[in-house]
C-alpha cells in the first residue's frame, strides 16, 4: 500500500489573522501620515501668527514697520536698511538703502530678535514654501505676509482652520478670481497683518 503525504497549508483562521494584521499595519501608516500632515498644516498658521506677533511688536517698539522703517539702520544695526516710512512694505528702496522694503522686513525682525533667522533670504514654512512680505497683493490693501508653493488640498484646510474658507474674502486670500482651491495647484496664500 502507497501512503499519501498529507500537504500542508494555512487554515482560514491563520490567513484571518495575517490580513488583520496587515490592515491594522496599513491603518496605522495612513493615520501617521494624516498626522504629520495636520501639524505641518498647523506649523504654517503658527508661523503667521509669529510673524504678526513680531511685527506687532517691533511697532510697539520702535513706532514702525519692519523693512519700512524710517529709522532701520538706527534700530536694527543693519547697514542701508532704512525704509521709506509711508506705512506700507514696498519693493521700492528707501533713503540709503540698498535692499527692498519687502527684503529688509525679516532682516529687521531678525535683527531685533522677533524671529530667528539672519539676513534678507526670505523664510520658509512648513509645506517648502517661501514666505515673503508684500502689500495690496490681491483684494488686500494693506501690508501681508504671503506663503507660496501651497497645494490646494492644503490650502483648504488652512482657509477652512484660520478663516472662512473662500479664497476671495476673509483675512487669507489666494489670486484673485480664484473662488475655490484646486487640489495639485500650488496657491500663494497671503495673510493680513
Amino acid at each position: 500500500m502507497q501512503k499519501m503525504s498529507k500537504q500542508g497549508g494555512f487554515t482560514l483562521v491563520e490567513i484571518a489573522i495575517v490580513l488583520v494584521i496587515i490592515g491594522l499595519l496599513l491603518g496605522g501608516v495612513l493615520k501617521g501620515q494624516e498626522m504629520i500632515k495636520n501639524a505641518e498644516i498647523r506649523s504654517v498658521i503658527t508661523d503667521v501668527k509669529g510673524v504678526t506677533t513680531a511685527v506687532y511688536a517691533y511697532r510697539d517698539r520702535y513706532n514702525a514697520i519692519p523693512g519700512d522703517d524710517l529709522l532701520g539702520v538706527t534700530h536694527t544695526g543693519l547697514a542701508s536698511s532704512n525704509g521709506t516710512g509711508d506705512g506700507v512694505v514696498g519693493t521700492g528702496k528707501g533713503t540709503g538703502s540698498t535692499n527692498n522694503e519687502d527684503e529688509n522686513f525679516f532682516a529687521h525682525l531678525r535683527e531685533v530678535n522677533l524671529i530667528t533667522g539672519s539676513g534678507i533670504v526670505a523664510p520658509t514654512h512648513s509645506l517648502g514654501g517661501v514666505m515673503t512680505a508684500e502689500n495690496a497683493t490681491y483684494n488686500f490693501t494693506g501690508n501681508l505676509v504671503c506663503m507660496s508653493g501651497i497645494d490646494g488640498a492644503d490650502a483648504i484646510i488652512i482657509e477652512t482652520k484660520a478663516d472662512d474658507g473662500d479664497a476671495t474674502t476673509g483675512t487669507i486670500q489666494a489670486s484673485a478670481g480664484t473662488a475655490a482651491y484646486a487640489p495639485g495647484t500650488a496657491y500663494k496664500l497671503c495673510f493680513e497683518l
